[in-house]
Formats: structure tokens, sequence, C-alpha cells
């Protein structure tokens, strides 16, 4: 296996953006978002974009 940990984050979500089994979701700047599983938060803190959410099934 290479070895990933020289390869940008940027380049890393590009590849995986374009992947079957992945969707990708954004949040535009100043967009407050949270993340959930259920009813449970993931984090407790707020959160504001820009961000990229991938949600991976493989």
């Amino acid at each position: 296996m290479p070895d990933l940990s020289k390869i940008s984050t940027k380049s890393l979500v590009d590849e995986l953006r374009n992947r079957e089994a992945v969707q990708e979701i954004t949040a535009e700047p100043y967009q407050e978002f949270e993340v959930r599983v259920e009813s449970e938060r993931i984090d407790s803190i707020p959160k504001s974009g820009p961000a990229v959410i991938l949600v991976i099934w493989d």
C-alpha cells in the first residue's frame, strides 16, 4: 500500500468525492451545521461552514 501521509488532504478528498458509495454534503460559508447519528450528537461544539462532509458507505 502506498504511503498516503504525503498526499494532501485536498487530493484525498477530491479522489473520494468521485467514487461510488460516497455522498458529499457541503456547508456554505457561515452556514451552521451539526453531525448526528439518529438523535446522538457527534460533536458538542457548534460548527459553521465552509465545510465538506463525506458520508462513505464502503
